[in-house]
């Protein structure tokens, strides 16, 4: 009997996906439904809000169970998910690639 290969969810992948929720929320006039996101994209020029922001920050603090701590909440590392990457790298709680 063969196994099925369980698809591979990374960080980075679960990290996207809070965004695209985010904005698939905020979308209710938009008939295209998700899409996709750049890792280097600005998240306020793609539509994210200041409550979007907050939104996201208490999504990633529960997905990531991380605490991000007050000096780091700031518009430089929540500008793409390039920068939340590296936020979370630095608490140690967003293992790097091979």
């Amino acid at each position: 009997m063969q196994m099925l290969a369980q698809p591979v969810v990374t960080s980075e992948i679960r990290l996207v996906t809070l965004v695209e929720d985010i904005l698939a929320r905020n979308a209710s006039g938009e008939t295209s439904g998700r899409r996709e996101i750049p890792i280097d994209g600005n998240l306020i020029d793609i539509g994210m809000t200041s409550v979007d922001m907050v939104s996201l920050m208490l999504a990633i603090e529960a997905e990531f169970d991380v605490m991000i701590p007050p000096t780091e909440i700031t518009p430089e590392n929540f500008r793409s998910i390039a920068t939340i990457e590296a936020l979370l790298s630095r608490l140690g709680s967003f293992p790097q690639s091979p």
